[in-house]
């Protein structure tokens, strides 16, 4: 089975991961089977997926979930039909056969119209959220990591939910935090939260947003 790559840019414009908002094994399914980085220029989404999920390389085996939702991505026969169901299943005929013009076929169309128009209007608006990969760099060596962790956590703002983290090396024994978040992008300014971030200045110099995605 071959990796369909456009499938997969397409998949990681609006996501950071293949499933859910961490890295898991479905990411991993996915990694393996790309040789080496993705051309930027043609995929530039998958290549930030890349580079972000080879920094877990030596984690691979202990991230969770399962490699399922990855299946997607790979071109097989089994694949392609259950997405032409998929697709079959999401047509709505709005307006009935092209040949049948008598007047039952335009009241059965103009019914089917009405309920089509009146559903859309009926849908609830969709809270517009990001997912954010979040770096946050300490003074130096000595600086207590679970300390800046923690005060970085306890940040609370409405709309703004914090998930998995982990220590990055940067050199010079180093480590900066990298923790991910979602946010809902009416409720949250990432400046506004880069600021409360710098606000503790004993455990921290700096913080930089690494990746950003629309869900």
């Amino acid at each position: 089975m071959s990796l369909d790559l456009a499938k997969l840019e397409a998949h990681l414009a609006t996501r950071s991961y293949v499933e859910g908002y961490t890295p898991s094994q479905a990411d991993v399914h996915v990694f393996k089977a790309i040789s080496s980085t993705p051309n930027v220029s043609a995929y530039p989404h998958v290549a930030r997926w890349y580079t972000h999920i080879s920094t877990y390389a030596a984690e691979h085996s202990s991230l969770p979930g399962s490699s399922t939702a990855g299946e997607a991505f790979f071109g097989s026969a089994a694949a392609a039909a259950a997405e032409e169901k998929e697709d079959d299943d999401d047509e709505v005929d709005l307006f009935g056969s092209d040949d049948d013009e008598d007047a039952e076929a335009e009241r059965i169309k103009a019914e089917r119209v009405a309920a089509y128009n009146a559903k859309k209007a009926n849908k609830p608006k969709t809270v517009a959220k990001s997912v954010v990969t979040f770096e946050v760099k300490p003074w130096d060596d000595e600086t207590d990591m679970a300390k800046l962790e923690e005060c970085v956590r306890s940040i609370e703002m409405d709309g703004l939910v914090w998930g998995a983290s982990k220590l990055v090396p940067i050199g010079y024994g180093i480590r900066k935090l990298q923790i991910t978040l979602v946010v809902e992008d009416e409720l949250v300014s990432m400046d506004d939260l880069q600021e409360k971030v710098a606000e503790f200045d004993d455990y921290v110099q700096s913080s930089d947003i690494a990746a950003m995605q629309k869900l």
